[in-house]
Formats: structure tokens, C-alpha cells, sequence
């Protein structure tokens, strides 16, 4: 079987790059070891007319590969900035307040996700399954099908699915999800997430569900939770290992005996950043004695600073980190360290290792990995604490954590006061409980378990739409100085 991912981003061949955000950080290992071939942006757009020979680059990641296709210039940004995250990143995350869309930008929207499908064309073959990844390609399996790809073609969508209701605030909301039903197997983060897509199937669709399968025109599409995961133990590895980073011997040089909170997020509406800074500022009122000795460090990695939702939340936590620092700081101390940049993953795993208390608090989450890179990247016989949000998907596995509403305020800064005075041995009980469903719930469990049920489906005659004489496909080979591609 060859295994041909889809995603908008890519990682780079690089390992120790900045990466942030779940999806690459999750697929990079996995591509890595399974030979997969793992395709996307190159981050640059260019003739919309290219098909076959659009690819910038094709080069070796361990036994897989990374190809990255130049987007067409004249639809990339009505997709990416427009409809992707102008309505359908808003919606997931229960905003549609947030939507701002046009009708052209979900022509843009279609018209790249066709672009994608006639450039997989060249990844094709008898042997081969694609497996479509997130909101940015919802329509990809259609564009597939219409091309008469007949091979299985699975999704997975990493954010939540909101409720019905929300998601009909989406324009063109019917005929979008309508042609997700030509995915053969269609994976989500929890069980709420996929109830809520049956929720929307039923009502505004009216199709039926029986045993997890949906019926269509398209044939038959399966329904099923797969949560993500990490490589807990490369992670830990990690971890132990950049405790001798010079950055990180800096930071806790600097911290002076004063007990560490982190918090890295990307720097966006969903993650509750506001709602955090602000506990931490009620942490020092209702505890004055915390003053001098705890502080946050919160990693805001800048994101879509082209959409204006994202420019006016950077000035909204500006603001509130000055306020906060400036009622509560003094000449050689302050409470809140912000950094509005990435890092590169050994660092943070540096950073989660070195954290007393790590705070992971989004007002909507898919996963939310970085709730398990912190649970991983933990000193077993000393564990910092985990304060989590009970609207991350993390939160169904990790009920270990301190688990907190984020739009309490209140409430969230007694729980942080609380893991910073947790006993050693209330935190070894935690940790050990959450470190073995990290284990269970692995990122090659993750992988493996949907590639499983991907390859199990069964083609349905529904699907043929063209002859495979239309697909080029491609091979593979080791070659010299690395594994090369070309058409045969």
C-alpha cells in the first residue's frame, strides 16, 4: 500500500525547525518512518494552468517523502485567507460572529481544492490510498472522485466540528459537506465532534446513519473517532535531553528560586489567551504572596496577521500584558514574560521540562497537543502540574489534569494557585496517570488505527467515475545522495 498525505502546511526535512500547531508536528515523525509521501504548499503561488508539473520540490524525509506544490496565485488567497480560516476556522471554533466571506472566495476555495486533486493525479496507482487532512480540503475527496479516482480516500479533521446550528451560519454550508460524503472514511478528534457532524448529516441533509455509515451518492462513508496522539517517548527523550540547552539553563538561571506557569499556543481567538492572562492577573489579588514567587511565560507564535480578527487579538494581549505587568511588576521582576514568536521544538520541549505548572487553556480545541507535549516532557520523579481547559479535546484522555472552565476567570486563577502548591506525590499520581493514556493513545497508534480502517474499506461501484488510464503514477526510488521522484 502507498500512503500519500494531503495537507495545506507542511513540515520541512528539517527537524529541529520551528513548528507550531498540531498537524505537522504530529505527521512529521509518522511520514518519517512509514514511507509515506506527504504533499502541500510550498508557501508560494504560481501558474494556476500547472498540473503535472507544479510540484517546487520533492525531496527525502527518513523512508518518506515531502512534495510541495506551488498554489495557484490568482485562488491561494481567497482560499487560505478568505474561506479556510475567514469562515470555515471561525465556525469550527463556535465563532461565527467571526465569518467575513464572500461568494468569491469560496469559488477560490473549490477551485484550489481541484487544483490539489488534478496535481495527485501524478501520485496515483493501483497500491495507493490518500489520506486528506483538515478544514482547508473539505472538498478534496470530491475533486478526487470526479477525476475517477476509485482508490480509497480517508479524511481526518484535526479541529472540532461545531454544532448544526453553527455550522449552517457557513455560506455554501450545504454543498461543502455534501461533498465530504465522497470520503470513504471520514475521522474526527472526539465523539462530540462526530456526533455533532451526524447532528448536521440528519438534519440539514437528510440522509441516514446506521452503525457509523452514511449512505450517498457517492456510495457509502464510514464515521469514527480517531484521537491524536505524540511520540511520547521520542518527546521525553527530547525533554531530558534540552535541560542542558543553553537557553534553557538561561531561563531558569533567570527565574531566581520563582516557580514557573507556561503557556505556548499560536497566537489565535481560539486558544483563550486573554482569559488566561487575566487569571494569572487575579492569581496575584486573590494570593498577594504569589508576587515574586511565580511567573508565566507565555509563547504566542504570530499566525494569519493578514486577517484582521488576528491583528486586533496581538493589540487586545499587548495591551492586557502591559496592564498586567505594570500593576503588578517591579524594577528587577515581572509576572508575565510574553514572547510573540516560534521556537524551535527542542526548545520548548527545554521549556515544558523546566515548567512547574503548564497551562493549556483554549475556549475550543480539537487535541491540542502541546496539553501532551507538557505531560510528556515532565521529570517522572518530579512532574510539573497540568491546568487544562474542559473544551480541549486533550481533556477526554488527560482527566488527570486540573481540569477548568476558561471563561471563569476566578476559578481558573484558584487553579493554578492550587497546581503550584501541589504536593509531590498529587503530582507523581497525576502525571503517571496521564503519561499511560499517552502511551495508549500514541501518534503511531493514531496513524496505524485510521490507515487500518482506511485500508479495510470496501470499493463501492458508486465511486468509479473515469478509467485509471487517466493517472499517472508515481515511483519512488533510492537513488545516490537521497530518494528522487519521477513519472513512469
Amino acid at each position: 500500500m502507498k500512503i500519500v498525505v494531503v495537507s495545506n502546511r507542511v513540515a520541512r526535512a528539517r527537524t529541529d525547525e520551528p513548528i507550531a500547531g498540531g498537524l505537522a508536528s504530529a505527521l512529521f515523525p509518522m511520514v518519517k518512518e512509514s514511507g509515506a509521501i506527504w504533499v502541500g504548499s510550498s508557501g508560494h503561488a504560481g501558474d494556476a494552468a500547472q498540473t503535472r508539473d507544479s510540484f517546487a520540490k520533492i525531496e527525502a524525509l527518513g523512508r518518506g517523502a515531502l512534495a510541495t506544490v506551488d498554489m495557484p496565485a490568482r485562488h491561494y488567497r481567497g482560499y487560505y485567507e478568505g474561506f479556510a480560516n475567514s469562515a470555515l476556522w471561525p465556525a469550527l471554533h463556535s465563532r461565527p460572529d467571526l465569518i467575513q466571506v464572500t461568494a468569491d472566495e469560496y469559488s477560490s476555495y473549490r477551485e484550489v481544492n481541484a487544483f490539489m486533486a488534478r496535481s495527485l493525479l501524478r501520485f496515483g496507482g493501483p497500491e495507493t490510498v490518500f489520506w486528506i487532512q483538515d478544514y482547508h480540503f473539505l472538498s478534496l475527496g470530491a475533486e478526487l472522485r470526479h477525476l475517477g479516482i476509485k482508490r480509497p480516500i480517508g479524511f481526518f479533521l484535526h479541529t472540532p466540528w461545531a454544532e448544526r446550528s453553527t455550522m449552517a451560519a457557513v455560506p455554501h454550508h450545504g454543498d461543502l459537506i455534501s461533498a465530504m460524503l465522497a470520503y470513504d472514511l471520514i475521522g474526527f478528534q472526539t465523539e462530540d465532534d462526530q456526533r455533532n457532524f451526524e447532528d448536521y448529516l440528519r438534519l440539514d441533509l437528510g440522509v441516514s446513519i446506521i452503525d457509523d455509515v452514511v449512505t450517498s451518492k457517492y456510495g457509502t462513508t464510514r464515521l469514527a473517532v480517531f484521537p491524536i496522539g505524540i511520540d511520547v517517548d521520542e518527546f521525553a527523550s527530547r525533554a531530558a535531553k534540552a535541560v542542558a540547552r543553553p537557553e534553557i539553563m538561561r531561563l531558569r538561571a533567570s527565574l531566581q528560586g520563582a516557580r514557573l506557569a507556561l503557556g505556548v499556543d499560536r497566537l489565535d481567538y481560539s486558544k483563550g489567551l486573554a482569559n488566561r492572562l487575566r487569571a494569572f492577573d487575579r492569581l496575584f489579588e486573590l494570593q498577594p504572596s504569589a508576587k515574586r514567587a511565580v511567573s508565566l511565560l507565555q509563547v504566542a507564535v504570530p499566525t494569519r496577521g493578514n486577517i484582521r480578527a488576528y491583528r486586533e487579538l496581538k493589540n487586545e494581549l499587548a495591551t492586557l500584558v502591559g496592564e498586567i505587568n505594570g500593576r503588578h511588576g517591579e524594577v528587577d521582576w515581572i509576572p508575565i514574560r510574553y514572547l510573540n514568536r516560534g521556537f524551535a521544538q527542542s526548545t520548548l520541549a527545554g521549556f515544558y521540562r523546566v515548567a512547574h505548572v503548564g497551562l493549556v487553556t483554549p475556549l475550543h480545541d480539537g487535541m491540542n497537543l502541546v496539553a501532551k507535549e507538557y505531560v510528556a516532557a515532565q521529570n517522572p520523579f518530579d512532574p510539573g502540574a497540568l491546568v487544562l481547559s474542559s473544551f480541549a479535546g486533550a481533556a477526554k484522555e488527560l482527566d488527570a489534569a486540573l481540569i477548568v472552565n476558561p471563561h471563569d476567570v476566578d476559578a481558573m486563577a484558584k487553579q493554578i494557585s492550587r497546581a503550584f502548591s501541589m504536593s509531590l506525590e498529587e503530582r507523581r499520581e497525576r502525571w503517571q496517570s496521564m503519561i499511560a493514556r499517552l502511551r495508549e493513545g500514541s501518534v503511531q497508534n493514531w496513524f496505524s488505527d485510521f490507515l487500518q480502517a482506511l485500508a479495510g474499506v470496501e470499493l463501492v461501484p458508486a465511486r468509479v467515475a473515469a478509467s485509471d488510464a487517466a493517472v499517472m503514477p508515481i515511483i519512488l526510488d533510492v537513488a545516490e545522495g537521497g530518494r528522487t521522484a519521477h513519472s513512469g
